[in-house]
């Protein structure tokens, strides 16, 4: 198959959170923009500024840019770099959960509300209390009581390899029903992470929110993904498997799908469970290496059909911090195993 066209052409999008609301899909993108700052692995050129929201009537329709919903400098607690959001609704209002740096340089979490899909959005004056690292997704299981979950979590840039147990800690862990308080070791910023024989890989993170949708109603719990041979953990030397960065959360026939990034290894990779808060087990992937150096993306079903939107740099030529938003279509097979539509 050939590489699908990018949504848009005209700006420079990225890290696609795709929902249906209102019986239309909305893509919830990050906004890359042209910079000086050279490639590192702490991400500094990755250096977001806003957000824009995109939206369509039917996949394969004509893309509306709804324009900037939200700065970087209407937010009091942010120093810099928005990256990949996410959005969901509950009550009647729709948030855009984002991360970003604070003003000790430290990535948090905020959500900003609005009474309508595409916004404008309104900041909270500070970031979600308990919240660090990057990567916001937000699950609302409208099958299970509407609750809704917030995952987090990515190494290296995304500095959670730097939030390590502590006393002196202020951020609260459950690890394997061990609850322990973390501190933040500038040390470990980079290209960071565990690593040899037996060591267990870093976790993504996640959190039940409040009803309203704006703090945490759970401490924060570090989710377990399985080797299918084994039924461990996976490895943190497991490069292919382990998980990196960009959680996302969906359904399908009952069963949770948790899907993700491996980072250095560039595949999108997907493991299932029974519980939203995990344990999940591996099951394979989604999507192979795409020009770039990162991957992201989102899973959504609309019209009956299920869509997969990611990002590369086929529009820019491959320069890393300029990416474009796509979509394929994806289907399951008996097993419930995601396969890329022909």
């Amino acid at each position: 198959m050939t590489s699908p066209k990018p949504l848009v052409s005209h700006i420079y999008t990225a890290d696609p959170s795709a929902h249906v609301f209102n019986n239309k899909l909305y893509i919830y993108p990050s906004h890359d923009r042209e910079t000086t700052i050279k490639f590192n692995d702490n991400g500094d050129q990755y250096d977001m500024a806003d957000y824009h929201v995109l939206s369509m009537d039917a996949p394969g329709g004509e893309v509306t840019d709804h324009g900037v919903v939200l700065r970087d400098s209407d937010i009091p607690w942010v120093s810099k770099q928005l990256w990949a959001p996410d959005a969901a609704t509950k009550n009647g209002k729709f948030y855009l959960f984002f991360p970003a740096r604070d003003k000790e340089n430290l990535f948090r979490i905020g959500v900003a509300v609005a009474d309508k899909p595409e916004g404008p959005f309104v900041p909270q004056d500070n970031f979600i209390a308990g919240s660090y690292s990057i990567d916001p997704a937000v699950f609302v299981d409208v099958d299970a009581g509407n609750e809704a979950y917030l995952y987090m979590g990515g190494i290296w840039g995304g500095q959670l390899q730097c939030w390590v147990p502590g006393e002196e800690g202020r951020e609260e862990i459950d690890i394997d029903g061990n609850t322990k308080r973390l501190v933040f070791d500038s040390s470990l910023s980079g290209p960071q992470e565990p690593s040899g024989a037996g060591v267990r890989a870093l976790g993504p993170r996640v959190a039940r929110l409040s009803d309203d949708m704006l703090s945490l109603a759970s401490s924060v719990h570090e989710i377990a993904i399985l080797a299918p041979e084994t039924g461990e953990p996976l490895l943190a030397d497991d490069h292919e498997r382990r998980f990196f960065e960009a959680a996302w959360m969906h359904r399908y026939q009952g069963t949770y799908y948790f899907s993700y990034s491996t980072g250095d290894t560039h595949f999108l990779a997907y493991a299932t469970g029974e519980s939203p808060l995990g344990p999940f087990t591996y099951r394979g992937r989604i999507l192979d290496p795409v020009l770039g150096w990162t991957t992201h993306h989102s899973i959504v079903e609309f019209g009956g059909k299920w869509f997969l939107f990611y990002h590369d740099c086929e529009l820019s030529k491959g320069v890393d911090h300029l990416r474009s938003v796509k979509m394929r279509e994806i289907v399951y097979d008996k097993e419930g195993g995601i396969h890329l539509a022909e």
